[in-house]
């Protein structure tokens, strides 16, 4: 039986290395379909056809028409990496502006497996927004590998992206 991931992608560095961890979630058996926000698809203008083609599926971006059919299978789990720290925040009032919030807010209804693998900043990761929407989300069935368990912050301006803990992300499904 295939399992099927959303693999929802914020506008943070990682974002324009997406092929690796769609390898690696297709790697571990799941049939993945790409979301990306508003932002995360402009970044990856250039790329949606072979994003397409890598995942199978159409990449979202957008909701779509209410009369128009799904064109994704359900989830059975859903990936937020990288997830921001604008899209951490958001979760936590449920707002939903963007098709990948929906879905990600949703998805805590649902009771759908649901990881975010942040890509922060230490000065964004001092900002007490961020323990309470961490918080949240581990309270409401989420999992948010950070700090030593994943997403390590790093300094302003210096991301590694080489760095950026995929698997780790992956692992924490089940």
């Amino acid at each position: 039986m295939t399992r099927t991931l959303y693999f929802v992608a914020c506008a943070a560095p990682p974002a324009r290395r997406l092929p690796i961890g769609i390898r690696a979630a297709q790697k571990a058996g799941w049939d993945v379909c790409l979301v990306l926000t508003p932002s995360a698809h402009r970044w990856n203008a250039d790329a949606i056809e072979d994003l397409r083609d890598l995942t199978g599926h159409p990449v979202r971006h957008a909701y779509k028409h209410p009369d128009e059919p799904d064109v994704l299978p359900a989830p059975d789990a859903i990936l937020v990496a990288p997830a921001t720290f604008n899209a951490l925040n958001k979760w936590v009032p449920g707002i939903s502006d963007t098709l990948a919030l929906g879905l990600v807010t949703e998805a805590i209804g649902l009771e759908l497996p649901l990881v975010a693998l942040p890509y922060l900043n230490r000065a964004q990761a001092a900002h007490p927004a961020l323990d309470q929407s961490v918080r949240f989300l581990r309270d409401n069935g989420g999992t948010v590998p950070l700090g030593d368990e994943g997403c390590v912050p790093h300094e302003p301006k210096h991301g590694n992206l080489d760095a950026y803990p995929w698997q780790t992300a992956l692992n924490t499904l089940p």
